[in-house]
């Protein structure tokens, strides 16, 4: 098959090199202009695992407005807030009969894709998958390979034969993957995981094995899930998992699966980025008041994070005047 991953970040690498390596041909593109060209001028981008292995694997990536390629699917992965901005630049190369395949965090990326993919060709899900990128053209996969899952669903709840061969290659790229009928309560369930460890794992500086060892983390981990659960509940979404099970999820992720990786959020926190929890923990706020539900856990987490990014600006500050104060001295 024939991919195209817009978004070379952590996880656009990740599925991309490894449905490449199972294989398929792939093209990357990206809109970052110092991740492009550096893996243009390094012939690739270097991976590892674990730190480990530091290996330069060849690569095709373009930027948008360059790009001709005629993929049977896009897979994107980006940051809720630079999809549409990323979607009007790449929209001169969309096809009609052309798949559109996401795993990204939070909600709100659908409707988006909506906007230049037919229902049928969209395919959304969730990845348990960790994966870090270092800086430009660096990336590190986190775990052993195969370690993760993911699962999947058509928009329209109806599979058909190309949605088949996806979750073919993804398993021969060893993302474990599983296919449902059931869009929102496939999708819902990530999100929620998410407002549980992304969030307060960037809040308190810490990795996720570290929150789950907390005597207290199933207790907070609860109150959380049981509010966002609530809310799906009132807007009518059949969660595909039970509380015990969401909350089974976090501990076994956290624990044995990633102990010691950082969430992404507090990847975006720690390099001065704006985070995405506005798209997360915000969004159940959002659903609840549709229905009159006042989802506050979720609601002062989204706060405290807005809070903390401010923090991290005003930090930023600091450290480029001083880096500035220096360079005139010298």
């Amino acid at each position: 098959m024939k991919f195209t991953v817009v978004g070379a970040g952590a996880m656009g690498l990740r599925y991309g090199l490894l449905l490449q390596d199972a294989g398929n041909e792939v093209d990357f593109v990206d809109g970052w202009e110092k991740n492009v060209e550096t893996m243009h001028e390094q012939g690739g981008v270097y991976v590892s695992r674990d730190h480990e292995n530091k290996h330069l694997v060849p690569l095709n990536v373009y930027y948008p407005e360059g790009y001709t390629g005629d993929p049977d699917c896009y897979v994107f992965f980006l940051k809720q807030m630079q999809l549409a901005d990323m979607l009007e630049r790449c929209a001169h190369f969309f096809k009609p009969n052309q798949y559109a395949f996401t795993c990204m965090n939070g909600m709100g990326h659908v409707e988006k894709l909506l906007k230049y993919f037919k229902p049928e060709k969209v395919v959304a899900g969730t990845a348990l998958v960790a994966t870090v990128l270092n800086g430009a053209g660096d990336v590190d996969f986190i775990g052993k390979r195969g370690a993760g899952s993911m699962k999947l669903a058509n928009y329209t709840e109806k599979t058909d034969e190309f949605t088949h061969k996806l979750v073919e290659q993804l398993k021969k790229a060893q993302f474990n993957p599983e296919l449902t009928t059931n869009f929102r309560g496939t999708l819902m369930v990530k999100v929620v995981f998410n407002s549980v460890v992304n969030t307060l794992c960037t809040m308190f500086e810490m990795t996720m094995g570290e929150y789950a060892d907390y005597e207290g983390a199933d207790e907070m981990s609860r109150q959380l899930i049981d509010e966002a659960y609530d809310v799906c509940e009132r807007d009518g979404v059949q969660m595909i998992t039970t509380r015990q099970e969401e909350l089974d999820s976090v501990n076994y992720v956290s624990k044995v699966a990633n102990p010691l990786h950082y969430p992404s959020m507090y990847q975006d926190m720690h390099n001065y980025r704006p985070t995405e929890v506005d798209y997360i923990n915000g969004y159940l706020v959002k659903l609840g008041q549709k229905h009159g539900y006042n989802a506050k856990t979720h609601a002062f987490l989204t706060h405290e994070v807005h809070l903390a990014e401010r923090g991290k600006q005003r930090e930023l500050k600091r450290l480029q005047a001083a880096k500035e104060a220096t360079a005139v001295k010298a």
